[in-house]
């Protein structure tokens, strides 16, 4: 199997840099070996002006044969059914992907001692791979390597046989990519999207994968509009790494679109600190407290925004009364403890039919939320930015519209007894602010006015008379004329 790369230059910046920047030197042919055979690195022209790197990986069919042997681990699904006769030595595969990051890995990595900052520059690139494996055609081919940043994809169809055009196109096309990317950009796509349009892998898919995956689509895959099919192809279609990679991937996309490092928007609050800790009755209190309102409002269906490590998505299921349950939150982390805390994997047919878990961001509207008897947002609102609550505030009460809104948060005036919380600190410090009881009441009657609904306060935990709860919580409740209108709605869209 082949694969060229090329590139222009001039006297100041000479096409031979290419040479540096895979660290193989254009004077000589250099060979490698792989698992699966032998891969040479030439240099068919090397000039000022144009300098073209050839990648040939000669496959090694005993080798390929004998590591395929078996059921499972190291079967490379083509060999399987035609151990003898298949097109891994010639067509761009997975195996082709093993060879580049063994060859090219300090390229792949963006590292260049002799040229750092040519590494950090887009080069004008032609890569071509005259046999690609397209399953999906090559509309799929133009679909995956569009949206990359390359200003001509060619895709051309390769013929079963010539001599009988009738016979049609072969899965197979040549493709010839060009385009101003950065070197390490480009491999790092072909390492990826390779295998991906083969749609089979030669080895084991194992979860060290997925950080693979995350690596290589590093700056391009979490906004790519093919990242389910890319994901899951790469992965082998295994559900349960599929479903990881989404899960981060979409953290990413989170964090970049509200221009964040990841590590701030994964941030889980550890459920051994804040109020479970301090007292841990409050915490329990809370819920209670919320349970109560709910059965008040009569709800059926609710939803949990921000539902942390799922204590309450766990009280609720206790209670027949919630026939559906919906945990949303921003934080992986979060919702996999959840998923332990809840046992989901073991829980029964019906029991795990109420109740569902999603990752979110409360500052985007979701049309999946709406139509909800009620949503909790229990010690959310204060670990966001306040710039961010008017997003998250059209998202619940423009959008979502549920029928009964319950928002509680920490009451600041109450810090002062709290003896082991030094004076003027928040309570954790991803608190973003602390509001005294005042502050949320106007903030609360603000909110209701806007969208249409009338709400009440209540005190969680001993109301101390100088400083009042530990916790506050509002209850929104859309008044009737806002709820009329829902329904008349509903009834139109039936």
């Amino acid at each position: 199997m082949f694969l060229t790369i090329s590139t222009t230059g001039h006297a100041e910046r000479p096409a031979t840099d290419l040479g540096f920047l895979l660290h193989k030197h254009p004077d000589r042919a250099q060979t490698f070996s792989t698992s699966h055979g032998t891969a040479h690195v030439f240099y068919p022209e090397a000039s000022t002006e144009r300098c073209t790197a050839a990648l040939l990986l000669e496959v090694d069919p005993v080798a390929l044969v004998r590591r395929g042997k078996g059921k499972g681990r190291g079967g490379a699904p083509d060999a399987a059914l035609a151990q003898y006769v298949n097109d891994r030595p010639y067509a761009a595969s997975s195996l082709l992907s093993v060879a580049m990051s063994t060859v090219f890995k300090s390229a792949l990595n963006g590292a260049c001692r002799a040229l750092p900052e040519r590494a950090r520059e887009p080069l004008a690139l032609r890569i071509e791979v005259p046999a690609l494996p397209a399953r999906g055609g090559a509309e799929l081919v133009r679909k995956i390597f569009g949206p990359l940043g390359w200003t001509d994809v060619d895709v051309t169809p390769v013929p079963l046989d010539e001599r009988f055009p009738e016979w049609g196109d072969s899965r197979y096309v040549r493709l010839v990519l060009e385009g101003e990317l950065r070197l390490a950009d480009a491999l790092r796509q072909l390492y990826v999207l390779l295998p991906v349009l083969d749609d089979a892998k030669h080895y084991w898919v194992a979860p060290d994968e997925v950080d693979k995956l995350l690596r290589a689509g590093e700056g391009w895959l979490a906004t790519h509009p093919e990242r389910k099919l890319i994901t899951s192809r790469y992965l082998s279609r295994r559900w349960s790494l599929t479903r990881q990679a989404a899960q981060r991937l979409e953290l990413v996309r989170l964090a970049e679109s509200d221009d964040l490092d990841v590590e701030n928007v994964d941030n889980a609050v550890d459920e051994t600190t804040d109020t479970e800790e301090r007292p841990v009755p409050l915490a329990e209190r809370r819920r209670a407290a919320i349970l109560a309102a709910l059965r008040t409002a009569g709800a059926h269906r609710v939803l949990d925004l921000g539902c942390g490590q799922g204590q309450l998505v766990q009280a609720l299921l206790k209670d027949a009364a919630f026939t559906e349950i919906v945990g949303v939150d921003v934080s992986v982390r979060a919702l996999a403890i959840a998923a332990r805390r809840l046992k989901l994997e073991r829980m029964g047919e019906r029991q795990a039919g109420r109740v569902t878990l999603r990752q979110g961001s409360l500052t985007y509207t979701d049309k999946r939320l709406k139509g909800y008897d009620a949503a909790v947002l229990s010690e959310v609102v204060e670990h966001l930015d306040l710039p961010r609550l008017p997003a998250l505030e059209y998202a619940v009460f423009g959008s979502a519209r549920p029928r009964t809104v319950l928002v509680t948060t920490p009451n600041v005036e109450y810090n002062v007894r709290w003896e082991t919380l030094p004076a003027g600190h928040v309570r954790h410090g991803d608190h973003r602010f602390e509001w005294t009881r005042a502050e949320f009441r106007d903030w609360a009657r603000e909110v209701a006015d806007r969208h249409g609904y009338g709400v009440e306060f209540v005190p969680v935990g001993p109301d101390d008379p100088e400083v009042g709860p530990p916790t506050q919580m509002a209850v929104f409740t859309m008044t009737a004329g806002d709820t009329a209108h829902r329904t008349e709605k509903k009834g139109e869209a039936a």
